[in-house]
């Protein structure tokens, strides 16, 4: 039974392993800029940018959109502020002070967060005649060339979305950080860029992306029935026959969550919404008349969290089956190690190396960036479960930092579950470390290490963060 289970495990990671593989093989980083358009084609432009209690970082956002390189009769600024705290009175100073400039600025609130972000940017839309929508969520910095690199794209009729790659403010803040960025970049490098060069569907990742109010108005509009509006939307739009440009040659600078609590609400969403977002969508994929290619890599991407409980099971059972190792034909070893390990590696190895990151950062960031991932399974797991129940849940918004560092003027949010439970992982693998060692299993060491490394570190921070 164990080793039923083990095989079982196994085989599910390698198909999506062998996935990463198929994506590496068309995997090409060379860049298309857009066309340079004439003053005359500038369309009308709706800057959105949805806030809620962002004190730290909404007068760097709202002054930066306000660079944005674009004719002033042209472009529009809506402040969608559904904040509680003093954040609206920063938000009306920096607004008050954009109009009397001249800069068509508003600011939208709504009674109620009815909807969350995907009720406050249809509220947005509501207000104005514009045909294209920019929206930028508060940790993001929009360079002034923005809309100059990327609104070009739409003269094409039949694109209906543009999204722009994101770069990482603080990437070398910390480990963490580091490994955050590396992980963001597989699916914006790697990910992104293949979906985008084999037509198949990607989607809008909720800011630094452009939409045309058509697209969203016959795809059936902003929803609210999942935690993850962009991706919900950005599918149905494609499925109504929209197709969506990747702009990786415009980098839009974020920040990434500075500590694991942020991140792990963060990515609690993601994981949450995306398994809400193929219960509701799946029927429609593979009913569609889009191409076999197209199905398949959709209902890959959405189920690509199915990865976390996985790697959880794996780690209950490897210690249990150690003993039986010696059973197992060498060939299973070795295609276990080339499917599930190998993939990963060469995965974000690659995306790191043509941003041009050295070998020893390489060598530090993708390891670290598996062990993290690794570490978060038990909450992603956790959220994989809540994503196949009936409840929608409430939209957390990941607290952002900016420049302020004073305790007093951040925001912190609460951990779900118990913090720290990773270490109870962590001491499981260290108990299949000892034993790899008496049974002279050496080859399977680095991945107890990873495995060890990985649920110590999150767990460690978890409660570290908790107890301060």
């Amino acid at each position: 039974m164990l080793l039923a289970t083990l095989l079982f495990v196994l085989a599910v990671l390698a198909i999506y392993g062998l996935h990463r593989l198929l994506l590496l093989a068309h995997f090409s980083w060379q860049q298309a800029s857009s066309s340079p358009f004439e003053e005359s084609e500038h369309p009308l432009v709706c800057v959105q940018l949805p806030l809620f209690n962002e004190r730290t970082v909404a007068a760097r956002l709202i002054q930066a959109a306000a660079e944005l390189d674009w004719p002033a009769d042209r472009l529009q600024i809506q402040v969608l502020d559904d904040s509680t705290d003093d954040t609206r009175a920063l938000v009306d100073a920096e607004v008050a002070a954009l109009v009397r400039r001249g800069i068509d600025a508003r600011v939208i609130r709504r009674a109620d967060r009815t909807g969350f972000k995907a009720g406050a940017l249809d509220a947005g839309m509501a207000e104005t005649s514009a045909d294209l929508f920019c929206v930028f969520d508060a940790d993001f910095i929009p360079q002034p060339d923005f809309l100059e690199s990327t609104v070009g794209r739409f003269a094409d009729a039949k694109v209906g979305m543009v999204q722009a790659r994101w770069g990482h403010l603080n990437r070398d803040e910390s480990q963490l950080t580091r490994a955050q960025s590396t992980l963001l970049d597989g699916h914006f490098v790697v990910e992104h860029k293949v979906r985008f060069d084999r037509g198949l569907f990607f989607n809008f990742n909720g800011t630094a992306g452009i939409w045309r109010r058509k697209t969203i108005e016959e795809a059936g509009g902003w929803q609210h029935d999942t935690l993850t509006e962009d991706l919900d939307l950005s599918y149905r739009a494609q499925l109504a026959g929209w197709r969506f440009e990747y702009a990786s040659d415009v980098v839009a600078p974020a920040e990434v969550p500075p500590d694991i609590a942020a991140f792990k609400s963060q990515q609690h969403r993601w994981a949450k919404g995306s398994v809400q977002v193929y219960k509701k969508l799946w029927r429609k994929i593979l009913t569609s008349d889009v191409p076999l290619k197209v199905k398949l890599e959709a209902l890959m991407h959405l189920t690509g969290n199915v990865g976390y409980p996985m790697v959880l099971l794996l780690a209950l059972v490897i210690p249990l089956t150690l003993p039986l190792q010696h059973d197992i034909p060498m060939w299973i070893h070795l295609s276990a190690l080339f499917a599930c390990t190998m993939p990963v590696v060469l995965f974000y190895d690659s995306s790191q190396r043509v941003l041009g990151r050295s070998i020893g950062q390489r060598l530090r960031d993708v390891p670290t960036a598996m062990a993290l991932g690794i570490g978060m399974s038990i909450s992603q797991t956790r959220a994989v479960l809540e994503g196949l129940g009936k409840s929608t849940g409430e939209f957390v918004r990941t607290p952002k930092r900016g420049s302020v560092t004073a305790a007093e003027k951040t925001y912190k949010i609460g951990f779900s579950g118990l913090p720290g439970l990773e270490l109870l992982l962590a001491a499981w693998s260290a108990w299949a470390v000892v034993q790899a060692i008496q049974l002279g299993l050496w080859g399977a060491l680095p991945f107890l290490f990873l495995f060890l490394g990985g649920f110590a570190w999150v767990g460690i921070l978890s409660l570290r963060e908790r107890l301060s």
